[in-house]
């Protein structure tokens, strides 16, 4: 599933022309011409460039959450355009990890095994875009970018209070693996480093050696609903599945137990990190 987060995309387009970015598009139209502003001057009263602001309006382009509210308030929209702004952010991601999407932005728990990349909550801004920007069919420039500043925004599940417990298996493999090059990699260890560190993050990493690995089917996601519900995330090749039934989440929640019991203990694992940053 790569790192629960779209990892696998191949598609060239994030569907901006479907759904809730033609209807805030057209609302967006809307206000504009009822104040009588040309795209040209609300561009510039927003910070945007007309041709920008044509997009978002044809609902080709995701609109950022601080455009969101600056428009509101430049058109007195009245709390209309903001009222879709969260719908509007789940725009970014790949359909097919918009349910995802969802249940990460409200879990207050989080369980992750990856062995392909290091997870979308984990990533450097270097390092996304290179994951990005490697996909095959390629994705145009404005489209990795704007999947960049989706997966950092993510991470602002960090800032909440309380923050969500996060626990991270990490193949060894995926920290050997220069994605963007050496320099990339080695910001990205720094930054799994630091973020180790959280008192609400645990990072284990599960050697190479191990005899045992008991997450060869693949990388996988559990999340921890508020209502004490837990869902499982499964995602490969564009083709993702959340699983609510209890006998499917049991399996899962069995695999992550052992692999945390295979895996060193979060200090080793940080310990590991720091020697392989101080090798590189």
């Amino acid at each position: 599933m790569g790192s629960a987060d779209g990892e696998t995309e191949a598609s060239g387009s994030p569907e901006p022309g479907s759904g809730i970015l033609r209807v805030f598009g057209r609302q967006l139209k809307r206000f504009r011409l009822r104040t009588g502003l040309e795209r040209a001057e609300f561009g510039s009263r927003t910070g945007y460039s007309t041709s920008t602001i044509a997009a978002f309006e044809q609902g080709r382009r995701v609109p950022p959450p601080r455009f969101i509210d600056v428009a509101d308030e430049v058109l007195d929209a009245g709390g209309v355009l903001q009222e879709m702004k969260e719908e509007v952010a789940r725009a970014q991601y790949p359909a097919f990890f918009r349910d995802a999407a969802r249940l990460e932005a409200e879990a207050v728990a989080l369980l992750a095994y990856d062995a392909q990349v290091v997870n979308g909550l984990l990533q450097t801004e270097d390092y996304a875009r290179a994951v990005f920007s490697m996909m095959r069919p390629p994705l145009e420039d404005g489209v990795i970018e704007q999947r960049v500043a989706a997966r950092l925004a993510r991470q602002e599940i960090y800032t909440r209070c309380p923050a969500p417990l996060t626990t991270f298996v990490i193949d060894e493999s995926v920290l050997h693996r220069p994605i963007g090059g050496y320099d990339v990699l080695r910001g990205q260890l720094k930054q799994v480093l630091l973020m180790g560190q959280k008192r609400t993050v645990e990072i284990q990493v599960l050697p190479l050696g191990r005899e045992e690995n008991a997450g060869l089917a693949g990388p996988f996601t559990l999340f921890d609903t508020r209502e004490g519900r837990r869902v499982a995330y499964v995602e490969v090749q564009n083709v993702s599945q959340v699983h609510t039934e209890r006998f499917l989440v049991r399996g899962l929640e069995a695999k992550y137990g052992t692999l945390r019991a295979q895996a060193l203990t979060p200090q080793e694992s940080l310990a590991y990190v720091e020697e392989l940053l101080r090798d590189s």
